[in-house]
């Protein structure tokens, strides 16, 4: 099936129900195009990763290393190229693009003004995204719908009209004991940071332990008011959201 041809109110009728790896499986089945899925490392894209790679999926990982990642970030991406043993290809910014950016406003001018923060993240993970979409017609994310007003209002299916293509949300429901009940049964590794009130893991100058009560991401970009977002779900419509 082409994306084009995927009404969202089927496809949400026919996978709401499925545990998530059948609902991955059911996936590749009903798409004969590349599928892909991005991986921040964080506990829900690991239990998504642990799916894919458990169960021999021909489903593309990918993670886009900003070069300010967490050390303990990169312990996790290590940990699970040694658990599975299977490819996670990296991508990462355009190396003149960083290097202009660094020279011209320094390594800290995202702490300036939204727009030096919206910059860096567009040559450090948007960028680098659409280069790894290129080509892929469904990308498979691990968004949850609690962890920000935000993406409370996202859909299991939504359409990226930016890039082209459909996007996957298995996870839009999933609970945080019940990705600690994977976590658990399957041995999967984890970033030792959400233990230390880490719930969303980003770069680390961009990202904080949150107090209790707060949303899960408002860790990130806490230094901006109300802003919780990069811009790498901003090809998503409005309608697709409503219609899903």
């Amino acid at each position: 099936m082409t994306v084009n041809t995927a009404p969202l109110h089927t496809l949400h009728a026919d996978f709401a129900e499925l545990p998530l790896d059948e609902a991955l499986i059911a996936l590749r089945q009903r798409f004969d195009g590349r599928i892909a899925f991005s991986t921040s490392l964080g506990l829900e894209d690991q239990v998504i990763t642990d799916a894919i790679f458990r169960n021999g999926l021909d489903i593309e990982v990918f993670t886009l290393d900003t070069g300010r990642n967490f050390s303990e970030t990169y312990d996790v991406l290590d940990a699970t190229h040694k658990k599975y043993a299977k490819p996670i290809k990296a991508f990462y910014p355009q190396t003149q693009a960083i290097e202009h950016y660094v020279t011209l406003k320094g390594i800290n001018a995202i702490y300036e003004s939204v727009e030096n923060r919206k910059e860096c993240c567009y040559i450090r993970k948007i960028e680098p995204l659409n280069r790894a979409l290129q080509g892929v017609q469904v990308w498979i994310t691990g968004l949850r719908a609690a962890q920000s007003a935000y993406r409370a209002d996202m859909g299991l299916f939504e359409r990226d009209e930016q890039r082209d293509l459909l996007k996957f949300n298995p996870l839009l429901h999933a609970t945080s004991e019940q990705l600690w009940g994977y976590i658990r049964q399957y041995d999967i590794p984890y970033n030792r940071l959400h233990a230390e009130f880490y719930p969303s893991i980003g770069c680390a100058p961009c990202t904080r332990a949150v107090a209790e009560g707060e949303d899960e991401r408002a860790g990130r970009w806490w230094w901006e008011a109300h802003n919780q977002e990069c811009g790498l779900h901003d090809g998503t419509s409005d309608s697709s959201r409503k219609a899903a």
